[in-house]
């Protein structure tokens, strides 16, 4: 199994897709998936569109960057969004039981250094500025080839198997659309997964606490272009403000009842060093323990946006680009994982905190909602660098104690009834 899942997870790592984009791992997975007898649905058929956040890509550019990179042409053009659902009936009355994971890249550029694996083996990166840091390679390698073993076992099976694999995870904007598109409504049990994140090869966190609601945000500031040494009274200054904004927004007291964070990713304004700047652009995110604490942080960014607006004389848009809450496994659906796991030798740890945000709260919530049960689990995995960092790389390893436990869970909880017998 080790090779398989190397072998995919290396082919995606070169090939990383940011969120939006990932046209060519979603059209790879939809194919091999096909293959093995799996009904495929692309996004357009499984997001919710009016729910989407944050996509603002050059769609004709990404596909033709995905075809020059191998990405099967019929599967590339059946679809805008990009994503998948992959479903298995076995025909037999049964539990619907899921696994969500997500396929997208992150915008950095991967490092050349002696001690990077990656690189020292030939997978590294051929995308600029685009690297697979955060793990998104495995957890699609991991999904996929559970997918293909699955399929083997499904004539003793009973039930239906349902595999998300998730777009635009980064920056928390693919999740919410997948939930509100629907197809997890009839799900039993849905599992979600991430490698390593404060866990060694060979842990597994069956209970992760301290998920953070977030809210990620861009601010556009609209002023009055003016010539600087002739009449700079005429404008109205758009990256005065916006640097206003960052300054208040960055002293916003933290809150007494939990932990609370912002940061200002971005800003970039003006156009000429002797133009009053008439526009500017800021990208920030808030988070926060729970949904109200992170509602505090985002309630007074508003008021420090409209506030620096209004003393600069300029307008103000401010867009929400994704948004992530907290998240708690069903208490019965750990015990069965904390079984599974003890059987097949890994050191489970109830409850550690995960301390960042993961839009799959969505769809976990809804199932958790409609009576179904729901989980995220750690899969330990030893680390080269940290998450999101240019020198990541994991245990290539824990892949297959991560497969071979979902593997478990799936045909456990798809076994046939036992036959009663006079």
């Amino acid at each position: 199994m080790l090779e398989q899942l190397r072998r995919w997870r290396r082919d995606f790592h070169q090939y990383p897709e940011p969120g939006w984009c990932e046209y060519r791992t979603t059209s790879l997975i939809a194919a091999e998936l096909s293959a093995c007898g799996y009904q495929i649905l692309l996004g357009d058929q499984v997001l919710s569109a009016a729910a989407v956040m944050g996509r603002q890509i050059d769609e004709p550019k990404e596909k033709a960057r995905a075809a020059a990179q191998g990405a099967p042409q019929a599967w590339l053009e059946a679809s805008s969004l990009t994503g998948l659902m992959a479903v298995l009936d076995t025909g037999r009355p049964g539990p619907c039981v899921a696994l969500r994971v997500d396929l997208d890249a992150v915008k950095v550029q991967e490092s050349q250094g002696a001690q990077h694996q990656p690189d020292q083996q030939g997978f590294a990166s051929v995308n600029a500025q685009c690297m697979h840091a955060c793990g998104h390679d495995g957890h699609a390698a991991m999904g996929l080839v559970l997918g293909q073993l699955l399929a083997q076992q499904h004539e003793r099976l009973c039930g239906k198997i349902k595999l998300f694999f998730q777009p635009a995870e980064e920056g928390c904007r693919g999740g919410k659309a997948m939930a509100q598109g629907g197809q997890v409504d009839d799900v039993d049990i849905l599992y979600a997964i991430h490698l390593g994140i404060h866990a060694a090869s060979g842990e597994l966190v069956v209970s992760p606490t301290g998920f953070l609601s977030s809210t990620k945000f861009d601010v556009e500031f609209h002023g009055t272009p003016a010539h600087a040494g002739l009449e700079p009274n005429a404008g109205a200054n758009a990256l005065a403000a916006a640097c206003q904004a960052v300054s208040q927004m960055l002293g916003i007291p933290r809150h007494r009842d939990g932990l609370t964070r912002l940061n200002i990713g971005t800003l970039n304004a003006g156009a000429e060093r002797n133009v009053i700047p008439s526009f500017a652009l800021l990208e920030g995110e808030t988070r926060g323990a729970s949904a109200e604490l992170n509602d505090y942080m985002f309630s007074r960014v508003q008021q420090i946006v409209d506030g620096c607006a209004r003393s600069y004389g300029v307008d103000f848009r401010i867009r929400k680009q994704g948004e992530a809450i907290s998240i708690e496994n069903s208490p019965r659906l750990v015990h069965s994982v904390t079984l599974s796991a003890d059987r097949l030798g890994f050191h489970v740890i109830h409850s550690r905190p995960f301390g960042a945000s993961d839009d799959a709260g969505y769809m976990l919530e809804r199932v958790q909602k409609r009576g179904g049960e729901a989980a995220y689990l750690v899969i330990g995995a030893d680390l080269a660098a940290g998450h999101h960092h240019h020198g990541f790389d994991f245990d290539e390893t824990a892949m297959v104690k991560g497969v071979s436990l979902l593997e478990a869970l799936f045909v456990a909880a798809l076994q046939p009834p036992a036959e009663i017998t006079g």
